[in-house]
């Protein structure tokens, strides 16, 4: 509970502010943290008595010189939850140090407890890394089903209860300069921990329900397995969502976006769905600009496209839209098969999703077709002409062929 590390930065900052040598003693009255690092894994005498009785105890020079590794000045008890883990000594003159004694004893009680409630909560953040870590990756022929939903049981979660995956990116967004500054001081590893727990911490406060399951699964990427209500009005998960971004744009400065599966009810449903939030969250910037959430069911077709490999999608691309590709003003085309596709081959909603004038979308459809030689009205073509948009998007093409 008391760790040495913990003790020696304690006893470390509270002599510097006070002036008089601080240690900080465990259950047995080993020094484990001391203004004076000599003293660092010595035994203290006085404190084995304090730790027993819980009381303070203050010890004048002829007192102390009969206690081993005692010097004058005053000892209290650390005392959590009602059991005394430690002591803390102030050394000097007791009529000296006496009026800092409550003060130091109380201030490290403090930052015990909060140690100790950062280290509970990054327990049970690790436990849930973990459960949502062997879900991501679930295989039926290396683990049962049974086996990850026992474990999660035991964390207080059902996974037989109705979830959908979300993914989250979160990043620091550049700013003027970013690049050239220099940070005045690295950041520790404790700062690092806690600010990755009041991220995981914000994302909690509004995927709020006890069945919620929140981790963080690599550097910058934070899943949520979401429980779906079973009746009654509730945020949708895309809804939860968009405000999860901007309250943490809000308040830690930090852009973030999401991807969403589909509903599940196993453990190897909640995998599917997790592996699809993170194919949503995947192309949805490099399908959907600037949006910040992604479903997968808006997204079908890409994940199908991405999954049949780079080869396969330039072959389709030199098929179907060579001649247009090399066309100065090929994406706007491009822009305009998808949007006319994407709206049911319908003019006016497909001029709506373009924001432009419905004469404009029948230009440029008259321009593709006569650089193609092929009709529109043929929904076979123009569906064609949609894949090998939706590949050129996805990236990884061939080059344009430029005249």
């Amino acid at each position: 509970m008391l760790s040495p590390s913990l003790a020696q930065e304690i006893a470390g900052d509270t002599s510097a502010v006070i002036g008089f040598n601080v240690l900080i003693t465990d259950a047995d009255g080993m020094v484990i943290g001391s203004g004076d690092s000599s003293r660092v894994g010595t035994f203290h005498e006085a404190s084995v008595e304090v730790v027993r009785t819980k009381e303070p105890a203050t010890h004048s020079a002829s007192q102390a010189h009969l206690l081993r590794g005692v010097r004058p000045g005053v000892t209290l008890p650390l005392v959590t939850d009602g059991q005394a883990v430690g002591t803390v000594g102030i050394t000097g003159t007791p009529a000296q140090v006496r009026r800092f004694g409550l003060l130091v004893k109380r201030q490290t009680e403090i930052l015990l407890r909060e140690s100790v409630m950062l280290r509970s909560r990054l327990l049970g953040e690790r436990a849930a890394e973990k459960l949502l870590t062997d879900i991501a990756s679930y295989d039926p022929h290396v683990v049962e089903g049974d086996a990850l939903t026992f474990r999660a049981a035991e964390l207080g979660f059902d996974l037989r209860l109705p979830r959908v995956a979300v993914a989250f990116e979160v990043t620091v967004p550049p700013g003027p300069g970013a690049g050239t500054r220099r940070q005045a001081s690295a950041p520790t590893a404790r700062d690092m921990a806690l600010a990755r727990s009041e991220l995981l911490r914000t994302i909690r406060d509004v995927f709020a329900d006890p069945q919620d399951i929140v981790a963080g699964t690599a550097p910058g990427f934070i899943g949520v397995l979401h429980r779906l209500p079973a009746r009654g009005p509730a945020p949708s998960p895309t809804e939860n969502c968009r405000r999860l971004i901007d309250v943490i744009a809000a308040q830690d400065g930090l852009s973030a976006r999401a991807g969403i599966g589909e509903p599940a009810v196993s453990v190897a449903g909640l995998h599917a769905s997790y592996q699809d939030a993170c194919d949503a969250l995947r192309l949805g910037v490099r399908l959907a600009g600037d949006a910040p959430v992604h479903q997968i069911t808006d997204l079908r077709v890409p994940q199908v496209l991405a999954a049949l490999g780079q080869p396969a999608r330039n072959r389709l691309l030199e098929g179907c839209a060579a001649d247009l590709r090399s066309q100065p003003d090929w994406p706007v085309l491009r822009d305009t098969i998808t949007a006319w596709c994407e709206s049911g081959f319908n003019l006016v909603r497909a001029s709506a999703a373009l924001h432009i004038h419905r004469n404009t979308v029948v230009y440029r459809m008259s321009k593709i077709e006569q650089v193609t030689h092929r009709p529109l009205r043929d929904h076979r073509f123009a569906m064609a002409l949609y894949l090998a948009c939706l590949a050129d998007r996805l990236g990884g093409g061939v080059a344009p062929v430029t005249g």
